[in-house]
Order: C-alpha cells, then structure tokens, then sequence
C-alpha cells in the first residue's frame, strides 16, 4: 500500500510524515515554496518530542505520479480545494484508487463520491500547524493524532482496517467506524469555533459567541434528522491520547483558520464548516444569523488581508444583537 498526500500541508504533512518515519512508501503532493523546500531539504517535523528530517517523494501535480491500483490517497486539502482535487485526480488516477478524506467539514467526501467508489471519511484530530516552508509542526506526543476511519456513508472493509492499522504503526491512534459521519459532525461543531480564533485570536475562541454558533449548528441538525456524537463520547474517545506541548520552546498559536490568516494564503475554510451550518439553515428554515455574520466577516478578512484578531467577539455579538 502506498500512500499519496494529497495537500502536506500542517495535517497532511504530519501524517504523511509519520507513515514515511515508519515505514510506509509515501509521495507528497505539494506546491509553490513548500514543495520546492521538501524537494530540496526533505520535510522536517517539529514536536515537543524533538526533530526529525524525512525525505519521502515530493511532486507537484497528481499527473507527476505512476499510478497504481491500489494506492491510497489521503486527501488533505481545505473544502475549498476539494472539487480542484478531485478534478485533478480524476483526469490522472486510476479509479480504483481509495480516497481518504483527513479533512474538515462534511461534504469532502461526497464530492469524491461523485468519481471514485471507494471514499472514505475520517475524523481527525490532529494539533498540528504549518507556517514556514519545509516544516510542519505536530503539537502532541508521543501519540500525534486520533484518525478514526469509516467507508463513506456508512459501513467498513478491509482497506479501512489496512489503514488504520498504518496509522497506528505511525504515532497515530486510529479506530475503525462504520458511522465515521456521525463524528465527523460532532468534529463539525468544534470546527464552528476555528473562525473565531482566526478574526478575534484564539483566547475568544469558548465565549459566548461560540456558543451562538454551536446552538444555531445543533438546532439544525436536529431539523435536519443528523445524528452525532455526544460531548461524552467525545471526550472518551480522546481521553489522554493528545498530550499537547510547547516545541521549539512555544505553545501552538492557532488552528487551521488562524493559520490560513496569519500566512495570507488568500483563502479560508469558513464557507465549508460555518458556511454548512448556514446551508442547513436555509433547506430546513432554520436561523443561523451568527454563523451567516462570520462567513460574511470571513471573506472580507480574506479580500482585505485582515490579520488575526482585528475584530473582537464582542464587536460580533454587538452586530448580531440580542
């Protein structure tokens, strides 16, 4: 089995990295600097464990890559590159490929649907950061992330267990899950929070306007007829697995959407996490004022370049009002 990275950047990186430190054939799909960097000077992951240096095969573009039946691509791009991904698979990958979805949000997979058989959803929790090229950064040790599989919609096979069991080889606690959606959901309500960290700093992330944001997510849901995982099963299944610590003497700054500020990327996931809140809302007339606002308030980060934290939570609530 080998594994193709699609998109190594903070999780895709981690990940790829990790199944490459234990063994596993790995090729890394990257861009612009970053893939030049890892070209040159191999991928370096930081951790609060220390530093290692890998150099497992870097290309450019998914047409670079002699295919095989069995490869497993582990898809790691934002929502927002999804249907790019997929088009640019599709035109180069066998269809028997499976596709591994290490992403946010819950529509990734039903894109890939659309074109290959065999999709595959996994939650993810994995504190890791990108910043600089070359370099990515996997907050915990010694476990670096929980990825439970499933099949997509529903259902497991033996290439779910293949790699979850490459996972676990790898640093990586991973469970096999015949209702992964379900906790790809409950991931979902976590992720409505990641908007915050990145116009307000990650210090206003659990206040009050999270909590707007997590009612108007869980009053569609239940219009909608979705099931997810409790807080308690949540906090079960992590247990004391991510053990987070300082590297290269500091704590990590932000998560995923903060990064995507702090690096003027151009681009942010909102419309994919908060944005799916909002489309529920609107097929089953339920409000989302607040997740609609932060969309908003995100794309206009983006188009006028705003750093992190250049608004205030409160500034938020005051718009939205009582």
């Amino acid at each position: 089995m080998r594994f193709i990275v699609y998109g190594a950047g903070a999780i895709g990186g981690v990940v790829g990295g990790r199944l490459a430190e234990s063994g596993h054939e790995v090729s890394l799909l990257a861009r612009g600097r970053h893939r030049a960097t890892l070209a040159e000077h191999g991928l370096r992951i930081d951790s609060p464990a220390g530093s290692v240096t890998l150099h497992p095969e870097v290309r450019e573009h998914p047409a670079e890559i002699d295919w095989r039946n069995d490869d497993v691509v582990l898809l790691a791009v934002k929502g927002q590159d999804t249907s790019a991904a997929r088009d640019a698979l599709v035109r180069s990958a066998p269809p028997s490929v499976a596709i591994v979805c290490l992403q946010n949000g819950v529509v990734n997979e039903r894109v890939m649907l659309r074109s290959f058989e065999s999709v595959y959803g996994v939650f993810v929790a994995c504190p890791a950061g990108h910043m600089e090229p070359g370099v990515v950064i996997a907050y915990s040790a010694p476990t670096s992330a929980i990825l439970d599989i499933g099949r997509y919609p529903s259902g497991t096979d033996a290439t779910a267990s293949a790699v979850a069991e490459a996972f676990r080889r790898s640093t990586i606690d991973s469970e096999v899950r015949a209702d992964v959606m379900r906790w790809k959901y409950t991931k979902l309500l976590m992720n409505l929070g990641n908007v915050i960290s990145a116009l307000c700093g990650p210090e206003e992330r659990g206040g009050p306007l999270n909590r707007r944001l997590r009612e108007e997510a869980e009053s569609c849901y239940q219009a909608a007829g979705i099931d997810y995982a409790s807080a308690e099963e949540d906090r079960e299944r992590r247990g004391q697995h991510l053990q987070l610590g300082k590297v290269n003497g500091a704590e990590r700054l932000g998560d995923s959407s903060w990064q995507s500020l702090a690096r003027g990327t151009g681009a942010i996931e909102t419309e994919f996490l908060n944005g799916e809140i909002v489309l529920l809302g609107r097929l089953h007339r339920v409000p989302t004022p607040a997740n609609e606002l932060v969309c908003l308030l995100a794309r206009q980060a983006v188009r006028e370049g705003w750093p992190p934290g250049a608004i205030t939570s409160k500034e938020i609530l005051g718009r939205l009002g009582p």
